[in-house]
């Protein structure tokens, strides 16, 4: 049984037959209220995401990818246009949301970090300590349990925060640039450790970057961004068969063929932004 949920402006979700995971049609953001004040963040944003498809959203500072994925989150309201997310009625929670900062409480140890979502959720420590410890084995940080955030490397903090993701099992997986702040060995581990995961139960997974590299290692489908307002330049599919080795795919000929592709799409876009930036 599956439900949609239909967020409109100035409409309440209502159920429909099921479609399509994510839906946005026609997303608008402004922020501020007057002239002066008043930024276009998205404009006339569509996109479509289908049931366990791993998008990656990528694009040039301040284009507005952080601010869509914030919508899908249910932490920002668009201020025009119609989201439809379709839920399963399971129980689980619809999204979980990784960021680029690693978002660890200091006062918890890794574990009590990992099963805090599983504590918001009303469910009692036991099963929740038991449900978070299949996870720490997951992402290889079982002996650091009883550690704190202050003495974890940052590819460590990650990991955990991608672990209290995952054991709330949601249906949908919103990533925004979890790990821009990686040096390149600990990203590329992050990225076949997130890729070894996601091959698990498929989950739908829209993943913000800077990185097209990272896009291409990660994605099903890559959505190319303009600068702000934002807007979907161009979308391209990628046919790297799965599963993937991140290092091992980086010396496919073809992978350097579709970088240079991507980046030709998206080289103006970049030179816009940066000329908005300096005004």
């Amino acid at each position: 049984m599956t439900e949609r949920l239909r967020l409109a402006v100035g409409s309440v979700p209502v159920t429909e037959a099921s479609s399509p995971k994510i839906r946005m049609r026609h997303l608008s953001k402004v922020f501020g209220k007057d002239e002066v004040t008043a930024t276009v963040a998205l404009a006339e944003f569509s996109l479509t995401v289908s049931e366990g498809e791993f998008v990656c959203v990528l694009g040039p500072s301040g284009c507005g990818k952080t601010t869509m994925l914030r919508i899908l989150a249910g932490l920002e309201r668009q201020s025009a246009g119609e989201l439809e997310i379709t839920a399963s009625a399971t129980g689980r929670p619809l999204s979980s949301m990784v960021f680029q900062e690693y978002s660890l409480f200091p006062w918890l140890t890794v574990i009590d970090n990992v099963a805090y979502g599983l504590e918001m959720r009303g469910i009692r420590k036991n099963e929740r300590i038991a449900r978070a410890e299949p996870f720490l084995e997951t992402i290889g940080l079982a002996k650091f349990r009883d550690h704190y955030p202050s003495q974890l490397s940052g590819g460590m903090k990650q990991r955990v925060s991608l672990a209290r993701a995952l054991v709330n099992d949601p249906e949908i997986l919103l990533m925004d640039e979890p790990f821009a702040a990686l040096d390149a060995q600990n990203k590329l581990l992050m990225q076949e450790e997130l890729l070894r995961i996601w091959e698990a139960d498929r989950k739908t997974v829209v993943f913000i970057t800077h990185a097209i590299d990272e896009a291409l290692t990660l994605a099903d489908r890559i959505v190319v961004m303009s600068a702000a307002p934002g807007r979907i330049k161009r979308t391209i599919p990628v046919a790297f068969p799965r599963p993937r080795k991140a290092a091992e795919l980086k010396a496919d000929r073809r992978f350097g063929e579709l970088y240079l592709e991507i980046w030709h799409i998206i080289e103006d876009e970049v030179r816009a932004a940066r000329a908005q930036a300096e005004g």
